[in-house]
């Protein structure tokens, strides 16, 4: 695997205490934090929002495939 050095300017000092705050937390220095956070935010697979899921589902069916049928008032006799 290569490596590269990364040099980062220009961050807010809030942001570099709670990444030494984070590291410390991890038992990592402040730079293998920075690299867990980087690996995570960039190479893992990101989750992806249920209403574009939703919309990714292909059409099955017809709509009246799943309109609520009544059943006289009777209990409908489900397998457990």
């Amino acid at each position: 695997m290569d490596v590269a050095d990364l040099l980062v300017r220009g961050v807010d000092e809030a942001v570099v205490k709670a990444l030494k705050k984070r590291a410390g937390s991890h038992g990592h220095s402040a730079q293998a934090e920075h690299r867990t956070i980087l690996a995570a935010a960039l190479l893992t697979p990101q989750r992806r929002p249920l209403a574009e899921l939703l919309a990714a589902m292909p059409d099955v069916g017809r709509d009246d495939d799943f309109e609520r049928r009544e059943h006289g008032g009777v209990a409908a006799d489900v397998l457990a």
